[in-house]
């Protein structure tokens, strides 16, 4: 735990705001792994806000809670894991109060450290493809479910600021890879980054972390 100890995890507070400007504030800090004892970074460069009660595609819609969900409805700062399609792990971490099951699914990530690693258990594929998704990222850093409802704070997966300091032009475009609310601008990429989940995507206005919240239906939530 050393390295992790060494890190600095982004505080609770960071994670007491709405999802969107969470999901925003999030890209280009570390994500860093020491599940297994192997230390694997990779710079966020890919988020998606959901936005509990009120939103159609969250897991937490309506409030419906469950024993799988559970850690959704959480405290700021902790982790939400669950499995998607009964194939892969999603990672994500809770944000505001505890119970309002609001989260950011994180969804790309550019390797930094411990590549090697990550290779042998994406299975040898290219380093574009190593973290590419939510799936494939929890699998390139190790993480299970074993991670859901844990803070980040002394944990063996952490997220650290982005270590230069500066803010990242943003891409804003609909949530990808869902059926309910897909017109919502929830998803969040860095500007010309080639390491995000679908390069292809028609990437609109490109705004820096300060712009104002998405509006939906004329509303901003």
């Amino acid at each position: 735990m050393t390295h992790l100890r060494r890190a600095a995890t982004l505080p609770v507070s960071f994670f007491r705001h709405p999802a969107e400007k969470v999901a925003r504030e999030l890209l280009g800090a570390r994500m860093i792994s020491l599940v297994d004892g192997e230390k694997t970074v990779g710079r966020i460069v890919e988020t998606e806000a959901y936005l509990g009660h009120d939103d159609p595609a969250s897991n937490g819609y309506l409030h419906r809670r469950n024993q799988r969900n559970a850690a959704l409805f959480g405290p700021p700062g902790s982790w939400y894991v669950y499995l998607s399609y009964g194939v892969h792990w999603c990672a994500n971490l809770v944000c505001e109060e505890e119970g309002k099951a609001s989260a950011v699914l994180l969804r790309a990530l550019e390797p930094v450290e411990g590549l090697e690693a990550m290779r042998r258990r994406r299975g040898g594929v290219a380093d574009r493809d190593l973290c590419p998704g939510p799936g494939k990222l929890c699998q390139a850093l190790g993480i299970t479910r074993g991670l859901d409802g844990t803070p980040l704070s002394g944990g063996k997966v952490i997220v650290a600021p982005r270590d230069d300091g500066s803010r990242p032009a943003i891409v804003t475009t609909p949530r990808i890879g869902i059926t309910k609310a897909a017109d919502w601008p929830l998803r969040f990429t860095i500007a010309g980054s080639s390491w995000i989940s679908r390069l292809s995507w028609d990437p609109g206005p490109v705004a820096g972390v300060g712009v104002e919240p998405a509006k939906r239906n004329g509303q901003r939530k």
